[in-house]
């Protein structure tokens, strides 16, 4: 099975990675109004919830950086290759995941940007999942021999 993932569909889902990790203080400021929340957490628990935004949004930056930069050698079908794409596959599709099993449960406030954005975002997240499982796949290919 030989197939080629376009240069282009890496460097656009490395622009949408970058893109959320921008975005990520907006939503968590106006649409989530989240600071409020982590402002009823202990001093210690406050901290803990900042730094973890932060090593969310420093990801999704890195991780399109990568994207954008090394497309052909996100493709080498090399150790490395495979790790890189393991791991950002696996990030996302943990995303999904998570988008799918907890956040219907909560509610988006209803602004109709805040609908097409929520719309929209999971649609980058879907990208940015299948675009890595695929980068998964063809590496993995090409190293074990399959």
């Amino acid at each position: 099975m030989n197939f080629n993932i376009p240069n282009g569909l890496i460097i656009l889902s490395g622009i949408g990675q970058i893109f959320t990790a921008l975005i990520y203080p907006y939503i968590r400021h106006n649409v989530f109004d989240w600071y409020t929340d982590v402002k009823q957490l202990k001093p210690l628990n406050q901290e803990i919830a900042k730094t973890y935004g932060r090593y969310i949004q420093g990801l999704n930056f890195s991780f399109g950086l990568i994207a954008i930069t090394l497309p052909t050698h996100l493709k080498e079908q090399t150790p490395l290759a495979l790790a890189v794409t393991g791991l950002i596959a696996a990030y996302w599709i943990g995303k999904v995941a998570t988008q799918v099993a907890y956040y219907p449960m909560y509610e988006i406030p209803k602004k109709k940007l805040f609908k097409i954005g929520s719309y929209f975002m999971n649609c980058l997240f879907i990208l940015f999942a299948v675009v890595f499982t695929l980068l998964l796949a063809y590496n993995s290919i090409g190293f074990f021999n399959l």
